[in-house]
């Protein structure tokens, strides 16, 4: 082998589907034997893995500094940077250990969030990892079974029935392969493919003699030289793409940032105006203002909520990945629970994904099939009562023996190779105890063109087939032991074609126009209910080798079998809770529209009006937005008719959930409010464009991950206005505190760095004991019982409503005025400003204790219904004991509170809590009217 490189990796692409194979393995410097191991190595040194990566990977590092990139985290460094500045002057040392406490808070935060997206990065590693095959190539001469990322260009590749093709492929010799391609093209039928070359040209859906990467081959074999690796492939230049499109943020994540953005420039302003007011109304020195402002800015700034936040996104992933929903970007956790559209495929998401016979005529009888996908076990039922299966052996063992289906080694028969059709023949057959017992001698394949196919097979005795238990009467095919039997299946009228006589009651008689009129007016009839019909036939034969004509004519008609890719159990319930949500599920497809329409029907959809592709195709974009609010039922769709209607939806207001699973589905997933791939039929082109892999490709996990995302969005809005209040409440204490005491006490406040109502250390420790556990633990609280029977959330119903800002405002308004009044009654009976302080200190504590059970309230929970709050709460109320009641006391400079020191503190408590009350119910009856 040379050295020269094989593939052009720049300028227009080569047209290798145009080029004879010899051609091909010339420039490729290759041969049809395949590599030697030496310059299979030097090309994986050139060209690299074999692999899609994955949007530029981000380092631990990136992370943990993106963790730190929010104003609310920069307002507290300014002030651990002046708390520090202060601390720095003679008698100052406490503010150092302010300065700390903030920075400790901050790091805390910063390394809770790292875990948490690290985790998530790593969880989407761990998927493309498991998610690269195995290749069997032709190495030194010999076939050798490789990792898939091993690959190269020139690379001879052996395909067999079942095997996942590793890269872009020009086909070599081909034995009846196909493959299947809608994960690229979105064409939904098996390709048939050759080694011929076609027109510089063609399509790529048409290019019968290339195999693309992230697709299957699910009949025949064929060798094939690598002509593209990695991201030279089409999924590929198709992920480059996506790549190279910026991720945009969810609506809550734009709430987050404007909230922290207000919250600044609030902060920001209140501290401005007190300055001002101090420097220009009392006498208060220089240093006690800055103090001041630096109590203001740690009271105003809800330090614990990005931890919270987090926290709760994380949670909430963590329960869909239970409920096989992962979760690649934790925002996107909220924003499903706004989504009031979803856009769902069909096969797989709504069905089962896999083809299952459910009915079958035979004789003058028609009969049901239950059981669902791969089980063999199920009933053959005629009426609604059971039969015994063996009197429908021959239709049943030809569907088992005209079949290249065959079960997956080392699977106890649950998992098989081959076309879905074929599958379920073979396991509607097992159903029955038949098996594929005869030695096949030869096979006249199936193609688009004949509609049939033939196997012939050798007979062990003189009956029709090595276990029928009919007795032949054909008298044209010989009595010898060396005689053999034809199976025939193909579309009904073909096969119909093809007989002359019929098969009733265990006896062969001439096939009648009535008995034809039955079969077709019986085909209709299963047509009609959206099954997949399929005629078979067979004949004794004494010449396996005979012309095909004279093989397939004067055929014996045995049956019909009609199956059905059915709902999953669990969907119609699935699509109801959603429409009692108010959310709009719309199904598009590219199965045929009597099978859309049938499965729709079946599953709770409105098949009224079902639309197709091409019909989508002739609609003006305005035409198709009227469309869309109307249709829920697509059918015959390519990917490009799926962005189309995502786009109509969107642009009519609607935040829309994409399913995917195709590579051509990807620019639609990503475009999506909320983009969802498939994690066991999606490709990685699509899982590395969605936000969210379903792990099952069930719908009814959709159903359960917004519902989740609802019970998220209000444990948000819980902690949020939890949060809120109480720091207006420290904020309005502090502010309202240091005017009105330097107005009463001049003597006291002015020029007395330590006359604060509130020390920033005191407001450091009432916010980790009741923004941190408590809070965290809001993130926790079970959903609301009506949380599926709301309508979703729309754009005009923020984080913070109208609702949320009069609750935090009159909250507030009651915690400054019952706080001052316990504050300066303390001061004016005992003139101490420790004790009161403490007194003003603990009050604030307990009296937010009370706010979280007001909040819960509004969602009808128990106080005790969520078992991590009650610890919580229990854990901050026994923490704010051990400081006054520890020599921790010293450290924060307060005193051990009397009986009657708690008595007042009781008082105020009671005030507070009969004024919340109150003042809640006022709220909500002014919202009501």
């Amino acid at each position: 082998m040379s050295s020269a490189t094989p593939v052009e990796r720049s300028g227009a692409p080569t047209a290798w589907h145009a080029r004879p194979v010899e051609g091909v393995l010339d420039e490729l410097d290759a041969s049809a034997d395949g590599l030697s191991s030496e310059e299979a190595d030097r090309r994986l040194e050139e060209y690299g893995p074999n692999a899609i990566r994955g949007e530029n990977d981000v380092s631990p590092f990136e992370i943990f500094v993106s963790q730190f990139q929010d104003v609310l985290i920069y307002l507290l460094v300014l002030a651990a940077v002046l708390s520090l500045a202060v601390g720095l002057l003679p008698g100052e040392d406490a503010n150092v250990v302010d300065a700390a406490l903030i920075l400790v808070i901050l790091f805390a935060n910063g390394v809770f969030g790292f875990v948490q997206d690290y985790r998530a990065e790593r969880s989407m590693q761990r998927l493309r990892e498991l998610s690269s095959p195995a290749a069997t190539v032709l190495r030194d001469g010999e076939k050798r079974e490789i990792d898939a990322t091993a690959v190269v260009p020139g690379d001879v590749v052996v395909l067999e029935q079942g095997d996942a093709v590793p890269a872009d492929a020009r086909l070599v010799d081909v034995t009846n392969l196909e493959t299947a391609e809608a994960a690229l093209t979105g064409e939904s039928a098996n390709v048939e493919k050759d080694a011929a070359p076609v027109d510089d040209g063609t399509p790529l859906a048409e290019r019968r003699n290339m195999v693309y990467m992230n697709t299957n081959a699910v009949k025949g074999r064929a060798r094939a030289v690598v002509v593209g690796t990695g991201m030279d492939t089409e999924v590929g230049a198709i992920a480059t793409q996506m790549q190279a499109a910026e991720d945009g943020d969810t609506p809550f994540q734009g709430e987050v940032d404007e909230l922290g953005r207000r919250i600044g420039i609030g902060v920001i302003g209140l501290i401005s105006l007190v300055v001002l007011v101090q420097f220009l109304f009392t006498a208060t020195d220089a240093i006690s203002i800055l103090l001041t402002a630096i109590t203001l800015a740690v009271a105003a700034v809800p330090e614990g909520l990005p931890a919270v936040v987090t926290l709760t996104l994380a949670l909430g992933s963590q329960k869909m990945v239970e409920r096989n929903a992962l979760v690649r970007r934790l925002p996107v956790v909220e924003s499903l629970g706004s989504i009031d559209t979803i856009l769902t495929d069909k096969t797989g998401t709504l069905t089962e994904s896999q083809m299952t016979v459910q009915r079958v005529a035979f004789g003058d009888d028609v009969f049901d099939v239950t059981g669902a996908g791969l089980e063999t076990d199920g009933e053959f039922q005629r009426d609604g009562e059971a039969v015994d299966p063996a009197m429908l052996e021959p239709v049943l063992r030809c569907g088992a023996l005209c079949n290249n289906a065959e079960p997956a080694p080392d699977t106890e028969d649950r998992e098989y190779f081959g076309d879905p059709t074929e599958v379920a023949l073979l396991v509607s057959a097992r159903k029955a105890g038949v098996e594929q017992a005869a030695e096949r001698v030869r096979e006249v394949p199936f193609s688009s063109d004949r509609k049939r196919m033939t196997v012939v097979v050798e007979a062990t005795d003189s009956r029709v087939g090595a276990a029928d238990t009919v007795e032949a009467t054909d008298s044209r095919a010989g009595d010898g032991d060396d005689a053999y039997t034809a199976y025939m299946k193909g579309a009904p009228g073909t096969v119909l074609d093809r007989c002359d006589r019929v098969l009733v009651d265990g006896e062969e008689r001439a096939l009648t126009d009535a008995d034809r009129d039955r079969v077709l007016e019986r085909t209709e009839s299963f047509a009609s209910d959206a099954l997949r019909v399929i005629g078979f036939a067979r004949k004794r034969v004494t010449d396996p080798d005979a012309d095909e004509d004279a093989l397939e004519d004067d055929m014996v008609f045995l049956g019909l079998q009609g199956m059905l890719d059915p709902p999953r159990d669990e969907v119609p319930q699935a699509v109801a809770d959603c429409r009692d949500a108010g959310i709009r599920v719309v199904m598009a497809t590219g199965d045929n529209v009597e099978t859309a329409k049938a499965i729709g029907a079946q599953v709770g959809f409105d098949p009224t009006g079902a639309m197709t592709g091409p019909e989508v195709e002739k609609l003006t974009d305005a035409e198709l937005q009227d469309a869309v609010e109307e249709v829920e039922v697509f059918a015959r769709v390519a990917p490009e008719h799926k962005v189309r209607i995502l786009e109509a939806l969107q642009a009519n207001g609607h935040r829309v959930a994409m399913t995917g699973d195709g590579v051509n589905d990807a620019p639609g997933v990503r475009n999506a409010d909320v983009g969802i791939a498939m994690g066991e039929r999606g490709t990685d082109v699509t899982k590395e464009a969605s936000d969210m892999i379903l792990q099952d490709d069930n719908f009814a996990t959709i159903r359960d991950a917004i519902a989740e995302g609802r019970g998220i969005f209000d444990n948000i809005r819980k902690f949020v206005n939890y949060l809120l209040s109480a720091n207006a409440g420290e904020v309005l204490v502090v502010f309202v505190g240091v005017l009105v005491g330097s107005a009463l006490y001049p003597s006291l406040f002015a020029g007395n760095t330590e006359a604060l109502v509130l020390t920033p250390v005191m407001l450091l420790w009432i916010n980790l004991v009741t923004d941190g556990f408590p809070a965290l633990a809001l993130g926790t609280d079970p959903k609301a019982d009506d949380i599926m029977d709301r309508a979703p959330r729309g754009e005009d119903d923020p984080v913070i409503d109208r609702r949320m800002l009069l609750s935090i405002a009159t909250i507030g308004a009651i915690m400054t005025v019952t706080g001052l009044a316990l504050f300066f009654y303390a001061l004016d009976v005992t003139r101490d400003l420790v004790v009161a302080q403490t007194l003003l200190f603990t009050l604030l504590v307990t009296i937010e204790m009370v706010r979280i059970h007001l909040i819960r309230s509004r969602y009808d929970l128990s106080p005790l219904s969520n078992p991590w709050l009650v610890a919580a709460v229990a854990l901050s109320l026994a923490l704010q004991l051990a400081v006054l009641y520890t020599p921790l006391r010293e450290f924060f400079s307060v005193i051990a509170p009397t009986l009657e020191h708690w008595t007042w503190i009781g008082g105020a408590f009671i005030a507070f809590v009969a004024l919340a009350v109150a003042t809640e119910t006022l709220v909500e009856r002014t919202l009501a009217a």
